[in-house]
């Protein structure tokens, strides 16, 4: 018995190590830097790590390409205005002859007098019917409040910078550009005329007449030195309010308070020139 023990070969049992794979309970509160909690994903729910922040680089590319097509979608109405009445505008020396000056409403003051940017346009306007290239002129505000008259404060403004009474039409519902070009057109037969208004206003109420059937040209007056701010506001406010005149030109709806026809721009056309 004793030569077979020497005769066989025992293997020694083999020990664990490190690197192993053994697990935790092998070697009790040893921990290695390769262990399975190490080797976990990092889970990527957007808050943090390198795939949250490609998640926010996305979302800000995403935003800003928004505001970029938001910005073109609003300004290309604006630009249309632009383009689609460059030819149709002039200065005071270079329009042609009309009939009619169309001088919209601007505002009256406390006093009844005439705003600034009102007093100017109707300076124009004056002026237009001195030099001969208008015979008449229709004047439109809003009169729909009581004590606020635009119309009959326009027409005196008129009167005593010289122009015969008889030659002045009011309209009392011109209560925004669309309705004073439309019941020019529809209530008092207007089929030409030039557009008196400032320079940030006139591409859309010349494309406004224009959509309403009047051949209209247009005579600007730039306020940029006496009213600044209000006319570069007036600029930054034609950019919404392209958008809308672009759907008034799709859809043309009736004005406000259509009404009777009225000959007063007939008549005024009918009297000779002194």
């Amino acid at each position: 018995m004793g030569e077979g023990l020497r005769g066989t070969v025992v293997l020694p049992l083999p020990v664990p190590c490190r690197n192993s794979g053994a697990g935790p309970d092998v070697f009790p509160g040893v921990t290695t830097s390769d262990s399975g909690a190490s080797r976990a994903p990092v889970p990527d729910d957007g808050s943090g790590g390198f795939g949250g922040s490609r998640r926010r680089r996305l979302r800000l590319r995403h935003l800003a390409l928004l505001a970029v097509f938001a910005m073109v979608a609003g300004c290309a109405p604006f630009l249309w205005v632009l383009s689609s009445t460059s030819d149709h505008r002039h200065t005071a020396q270079t329009v042609p002859e009309r009939p009619v000056a169309l001088v919209l409403g601007a505002g009256v003051r406390p006093d009844g007098q005439p705003s600034l940017l009102l007093a100017r346009r109707l300076d124009t306007a004056a002026g237009l019917y001195f030099d001969g290239r208008v015979d008449a002129v229709l004047v439109t505000g809003d009169n729909s409040v009581e004590h606020y008259n635009e119309t009959d404060t326009m027409s005196e403004y008129l009167v005593e910078a010289g122009v015969p009474r008889e030659r002045i039409v009011g309209d009392y519902a011109g209560f925004s550009t669309w309705d004073s070009c439309a019941r020019a057109h529809e209530v008092f037969g207007v089929e030409e005329a030039t557009v008196v208004t400032q320079d940030f206003h006139l591409p859309r109420a010349v494309r406004l007449c224009r959509a309403a059937g009047i051949d209209a040209v247009g005579v600007a007056d730039s306020s940029l030195r006496e009213r600044t701010f209000a006319t570069v506001y007036g600029w930054l406010r034609e950019v919404p309010a392209a958008v809308a005149a672009l759907g008034t030109v799709v859809l043309r709806p009736d004005p406000t308070f259509l009404g009777d026809y009225e000959t007063g721009v007939d008549d005024a056309l009918a009297l000779e020139r002194e």
